[in-house]
């Protein structure tokens, strides 16, 4: 009976130690510089790449495209695997949009993850101004009277 909870015991561990990985943002195709050598218009650059995940709005116009692969690997801390980030920068658009043939690609850069620097994310909430924090029995008293009842049409 002993080795069986160890064995169970042990499953259980090892199924909570699962990897799995998950793209996120765009997924870089294979051959992405080469494809990228060809773009000369944003019409070709949202026909070779879709549309972008951002574009800038001060400054240059710059579209980016970002992609990461997500790693979950059991109770361990989630991690980020070959992040890229496509920058284009492209021509400021005239005042009716870009129209049917888009606007000139000026420059491209693909950044890696060597490229892309760490940050460290903070734990804790950010504090909000003029925030009200209620406890549970204040939350409940507060929400006496607001919910009408069912039926009413109100």
């Amino acid at each position: 009976m002993k080795k069986i909870s160890l064995l169970f015991a042990g499953c259980l561990l090892v199924s909570a130690c699962a990897l799995q990985t998950k793209e996120r943002g765009y997924i870089f195709p294979d051959g992405t510089d080469t494809k990228l050598a060809a773009v000369k218009t944003t019409g070709d650059l949202e026909q070779s790449f879709g549309s972008p995940a951002a574009k800038t709005i001060y400054g240059k116009p710059v579209w980016i495209y970002y992609g990461a692969d997500e790693g979950y690997r059991g109770p361990f801390p989630l991690t980020w695997d070959n992040r890229r980030v496509l920058l284009a920068w492209v021509d400021p658009p005239p005042p009716g949009g870009y129209g049917a043939a888009g606007g000139r690609v000026i420059q491209t850069k693909i950044l890696k993850d060597s490229d892309l620097p760490n940050v460290d994310i903070v734990g804790g909430a950010t504090p909000i101004p003029a925030e009200i924090r209620l406890n549970a029995f204040q939350e409940l008293i507060n929400n006496v009277g607001r919910f009408t009842p069912s039926g009413l049409g109100q």
